[in-house]
């Protein structure tokens, strides 16, 4: 905010956008053009500075904004004239326009250095900097804690990290599997962000194109995985463990909140984070669960049809026993989220917040409930 003194003031604003801020390169003066700034400009008489921004961005960029907050500290640019700043978000997904600057340029935190600011907007970047890497929160997910940071995404690490970074390295061109770029500033794992749109599994459900489409995906990535063969014990998030005869590394979570969907098709599978050893129809079984859903008070001849298609779109498994696997799946699955607690895993902590592993195993019996008649419906298409 303006001190209560003579100066006038100019406004910087820091737009923000998943953790990325907009520069732009100055066209004149000379002693200026090529160089970067925040956009913005002076503040005419009476003009509070979030009234200031709002006009300059509409003036410079032809977007609407609303000021969220301010930036520490007032820098002078000559005598009688000072520098302030302020945050804002673009309203009703504009799209800034270069009208007055050469170039516009969405600004990942580590790249802030890169770039040939202003000495005057310079002074703002610390701040900047450290507000940028808090990143925007995702939607989906499980154990939570995913910040999207531009084209990437943030994640907290743990001792199973080195492991899970191991198969990520492994899967680096398998389609539909994050990338790993690599570590940040806050210790968290760097990885490629998955364009597309999440389910909230409670009160959507997947299209029949969907669930297909996640069935043949998933086998493409437990085709990659098989390749994987790490030798010895390594730490998983469920524990040490080595490889046991007939298994292969899994994503061990694949429940529909941890895919992202683009034009009815799955564009590929998130949070790595749960990975380890064990069976690949574990991993299936848990898709079933959520994407038939089999937890939900679904009609048994739909619920019957839907794990057919699964089952035909991962290729090589009976739906009977695709129903079998989803409940002994889901048991192990409380089972693990309770000593993941009782140990103090933090994500797992998370899920105990919203009832688990309680819910789960309330969820388990409405399925059993449901089960005769669904294996029914299966058995009278398959004879």
């Amino acid at each position: 905010m303006p001190s209560p003194d003579s100066s006038a003031h100019v406004v910087a604003v820091a737009l923000i956008r998943h953790g990325t801020v907009l520069a732009a390169q100055r066209s004149y003066p000379d002693e200026y053009a090529g160089r970067w700034e925040l956009p913005g400009g002076k503040l005419s008489p009476g003009e509070s500075p979030e009234q200031g921004a709002v006009r300059e961005i509409a003036e410079e960029l032809g977007v609407s904004i609303e000021v969220t907050g301010n930036l520490s500290g007032a820098v002078a640019i000559r005598e009688g004239l000072d520098l302030i700043a302020v945050t804002a978000r673009i309203l009703e997904d504009g799209v800034p326009e270069a009208r007055e600057h050469l170039a516009l340029a969405w600004v990942a935190p580590e790249e802030l250095d890169d770039l040939d600011w202003l000495e005057q907007d310079r002074a703002f970047l610390p701040e900047l900097r450290e507000l940028l890497l808090d990143g925007e929160a995702m939607p989906g997910g499980a154990t939570g804690g995913a910040t999207r940071i531009g084209e990437t995404v943030r994640r907290p690490t743990g001792p199973w990290s080195p492991a899970v970074h191991g198969l990520l390295r492994h899967l680096d061109d398998t389609a539909g599997v994050p990338r790993l770029l690599g570590v940040d500033a806050r210790g968290r794992e760097v990885l490629s962000y998955i364009e597309g749109t999440t389910v909230r599994p409670d009160d959507q459900t997947l299209t029949d194109a969907e669930v297909e489409s996640c069935g043949a995906m998933l086998r493409t990535i437990h085709d990659a995985m098989a390749t994987y063969r790490p030798q010895g014990e390594l730490q998983w998030r469920y524990g040490v463990r080595a490889l046991g005869p007939g298994e292969v590394i899994c994503h061990n979570d694949p429940g529909v909140y941890n895919w992202a969907f683009n034009d009815d098709r799955a564009a590929g599978l998130f949070d790595w984070d749960m990975a380890g050893p064990g069976d690949p129809m574990d991993d299936l079984a848990f898709l079933a669960w959520t994407a038939v859903p089999l937890y939900r008070d679904i009609d048994p001849p739909r619920a019957a049809e839907r794990l057919r298609l699964l089952a035909s779109a991962y290729g090589d498994v009976d739906a009977v026993d695709l129903l079998e696997a989803a409940r002994r799946r889901m048991t192990t699955a409380t089972e693990r989220i309770a000593a993941g607690i009782a140990r103090g895993d933090v994500g797992m902590q998370n899920l105990a917040a919203v009832g688990e592993p309680e819910r789960t195993r309330g969820r388990l019996g409405v399925l059993a409930e449901h089960a005769p008649a669904i294996a029914s419906h299966l058995d009278a298409t398959t004879s």
